[in-house]
């Protein structure tokens, strides 16, 4: 069967997502990808999602931070962010996603977004409901372990 010729083969766009769980959560690809595409058919109806086409074309994710690279098709971005907006959950795993950028191709989008320098993770004793307690912060962003799960807590949430 012969390729079709390049005026007539679908134009992508790349959308570099980051991905911010709670520590302990595990989300795979599958999951990420059964999450995307409903979110985009209960906003977008079935034809909207078909002309997005949202696929999740890269995806990791370790300790609570991540990213994703998500292909949509030339025009339907703004419709994809929406529907990227609409995830909060993924296997029951509360979720926050955000895009970082757009790009044409995915080696742009991977060089541009994806592999810039990371936020680093760092692990302390903070005082946290008059207790010691641990918490992993990134930036003025902590994570506080409670008795049977984490807290989100700022820096002025130790004060």
């Amino acid at each position: 069967m012969k390729h079709l010729p390049k005026h007539l083969r679908p134009r992508w766009r790349y959308l570099a997502v980051r991905v911010e769980t709670w520590l302990d959560a595990d989300l795979g690809r599958r999951a990420f990808q059964r999450e995307v595409w409903y979110a985009a058919q209960n906003l977008l109806g079935d034809p909207g999602s078909a002309d997005a086409d949202l696929t999740v074309v890269d995806f990791d994710h370790d300790e609570g931070t991540g990213h994703a690279v998500v292909r949509v098709r030339r025009g339907e971005t703004d419709a994809a962010r929406a529907a990227l907006a609409c995830v909060d959950a993924v296997d029951g795993e509360p979720v926050g996603l955000r895009v970082a950028g757009t790009s044409g191709t995915l080696r742009a989008c991977e060089e541009k977004y994806i592999r810039g320098p990371s936020e680093s993770a760092d692990q302390r004793q903070v005082v946290f409901g008059n207790a010691s307690r641990r918490a992993v912060s990134r930036g003025e962003r902590s994570d506080v372990r409670t008795d049977d799960a984490f807290v989100g807590a700022t820096d002025l949430d130790f004060r």
